[in-house]
């Protein structure tokens, strides 16, 4: 029998009727502007392979979700990769994207090193892998996921896998597997078989926190204790629900966990792309935007593909108020 993770702070258990009153509630209560009315309600800077190798050294441009690219020592790292049009093992049905996607994977050019937080659907998409696995040099992502990325055609030899508190340094930029509150798995029998984790990005000149997906736990400060602070935290602020808090963050819990994290400039992530709660699709800017300014905590919003410096702070517009 394998192994089932489990988190360390709180325990996530769904009971059935829990699990029915969550249904119910994804029927009943869902804003009727859960999705965007008009197709260009989120705007997209396209950008081609020029404009990703031109890109400037410690500099970030999000893709949609919690696909972001960095440039790092001039070394291009991705998080999470998602392209596909939908978050789901099916083509024709699952949460669809909201935007296209910036720029394609066939028109990126190589890239060092990937992410991989987890393996739900919209942070570990098959599709995305299979274009990407001869353009990536190496995979870092945590145990047990790499058979799925071996199962999708990633030779051995680039998977790297690593436990809570692991890391693995390669030419000057050190990856770190750190805690989350959440779990995983691909269908109805494979529950928490494979590990969960946020990341930590150390560079020459900078530390920077990929939180991926998950709820607030105390285990924000144990990481800012080993590792931070931090110039930039990308963290979780959309598909929250009282119901399941304790497995994504409200806005609340965001502005909480940065505190912790001692991190200078906030970057909210895994919103604006795909339909996965009960809130209007642009509810998780607005309200992390009011929380940031009352505790005058730096953020930013760039639009997807526009990229910003993770070290030199420009402001960023409300692009979703337009």
């Amino acid at each position: 029998m394998k192994t089932k993770y489990k988190n360390s702070h709180i325990e996530y258990k769904v009971k059935f009727k829990e699990g029915l009153s969550i249904i119910a509630s994804m029927i009943k209560e869902k804003s009727i502007e859960s999705k965007p009315k008009q197709k260009n309600s989120i705007p997209v800077k396209a950008l081609n392979k020029a404009d990703i190798e031109n890109m400037k050294d410690y500099s970030v441009i999000r893709f949609g979700h919690s696909t972001l690219l960095f440039k790092i020592e001039n070394e291009f790292i991705l998080t999470d990769p998602v392209f596909s049009k939908r978050a789901s093992p099916f083509s024709f049905m699952g949460p669809k994207r909201f935007h296209e996607t910036p720029i394609n994977i066939e028109d990126l050019p190589n890239i060092k090193s990937v992410i991989i937080s987890h393996d739900h659907y919209d942070h570990l998409d098959k599709q995305s892998i299979i274009k990407l696995r001869d353009k990536v040099e190496t995979f870092y992502t945590t145990l047990e996921v790499g058979q799925h990325l071996m199962r999708f055609g990633v030779p051995r030899r680039k998977v790297v896998e690593l436990d809570w508190w692991e890391s693995k340094e390669k030419d000057s930029i050190e990856f770190v597997c750190t805690p989350a509150q959440h779990f995983s798995g691909r269908s109805l029998f494979d529950r928490d078989k494979t590990l969960w984790s946020s990341w930590v990005i150390k560079a020459p000149k900078g530390k920077f926190y990929f939180g991926a997906d998950g709820g607030y736990f105390e285990g924000f400060k144990e990481i800012a204790f080993n590792h931070g602070p931090f110039d930039m935290t990308f963290l979780e602020v959309g598909a929250y629900n009282d119901k399941w808090r304790d497995i994504h963050m409200m806005p609340e819990d965001g502005i909480q966990a940065h505190e912790d994290l001692k991190g200078k400039v906030l970057f909210p992530i895994h919103n604006g792309t795909f339909d996965l709660s009960l809130h209007a699709w642009y509810e998780p800017f607005d309200r992390i935007s009011d929380l940031a300014k009352q505790k005058e905590v730096d953020i930013r919003f760039p639009i997807m593909g526009e990229a910003i410096s993770l070290l030199e702070y420009s402001p960023t517009s409300k692009w979703w108020e337009k």
